[in-house]
């Protein structure tokens, strides 16, 4: 199957994530069957939908037509059999790899034989998520970088069973979901997040050691370096929940102290601190 063949995609998952998919995949005018089997998170995943289209539409980057049209696109469904027809699926669970493989193995069941399956994931080994299918040739990683209808950055990670034909295909989808991809080995964190992670766990270090405050770290990265924003609000608008399990996810993998995540950042999550999501992190968000 090549790039212009898909015509409808599959998204598992509808939370942050997926619903930034689901809404990157509408406005780039393809059929979106979406699938979260928890009914309360598949109604919280529509409504962060809709809102952030109709943003869209307030800022200008959105006509009130094609907010209809992308809305009318997407389909919202709690089982995994609604996606029979569908020519590519990206899962957008939880960053949790027995979760994954969970799912992977019961869409392999349900979709067409020749259908791609790509995971999201921000660190997790795409070859275990392969070899729990009966088409380890046909998943790749497609680690999109939140928030998707913003960020033009998508990651593939093939494994080392994927084939040539699912690279060519996932590098024609980011071209049509209007993004620039980057091809990375599979190994924890592939670019992105080899490079980001000790950098914020510095970030972190410095306010655990008191060695100067949130603000003025991220004043000076943002005003010194040219960084749209410091570390420790990117930690916040990442989530520190998920921050966190990367940063454990690299250490268990390379050993290296810079991957060991901060006591403060496991502390905070312990406490619900997770950044803008729960209203705290290394700053409030009144709700």
């Amino acid at each position: 199957m090549n790039a212009e063949d898909v015509r409808k995609v599959g998204v598992v998952g509808f939370g942050i994530m997926g619903s930034g998919i689901v809404e990157v995949a509408a406005k780039a005018g393809l059929e979106v069957t979406v699938v979260e089997v928890d009914e309360a998170a598949l109604a919280r995943g529509q409504a962060a939908f809709e809102r952030s289209m109709a943003k869209a539409v307030e800022r200008g980057k959105l006509s009130e037509e094609g907010r209809l049209d992308a809305l009318a696109r997407v389909s919202p469904a709690t089982a995994l059999e609604e996606l029979r027809d569908a020519d590519l699926v990206i899962e957008a669970v939880t960053e949790d790899l027995d979760t994954k493989l969970q799912v992977f193995r019961a869409m392999d069941e349900v979709l067409k034989p020749d259908v791609v399956m790509a995971t999201n994931t921000s660190s997790l080994p795409i070859a275990e998520v392969a070899a729990a299918t009966g088409r380890p040739d046909k998943v790749i990683g497609m680690h999109f970088f939140n928030p998707p209808p913003v960020m033009k950055l998508l990651e593939l990670i093939p494994a080392l069973t994927t084939s040539e034909e699912t690279v060519a295909l996932a590098r024609e989808m980011a071209s049509r979901l209007g993004k620039t991809p980057v091809l990375s080995k599979d190994r924890a964190g592939f670019i992105v997040n080899f490079l980001l992670v000790p950098y914020l766990n510095s970030a972190v270090r410095l306010v655990e050691e008191s060695f100067a405050s949130a603000e003025d770290i991220d004043n000076g990265v943002a005003l010194g370096l040219g960084h749209p924003m410091g570390p420790l609000k990117l930690l916040d608008l990442i989530g520190l929940d998920t921050a966190l399990h990367v940063s454990n996810v690299l250490y268990e993998e390379f050993k290296d102290p810079d991957y060991a995540p901060p006591t403060l950042l496991k502390r905070m999550v312990t406490a619900g601190y997770l950044g803008r999501k729960s209203g705290r992190g290394f700053y409030e968000y009144p709700r």
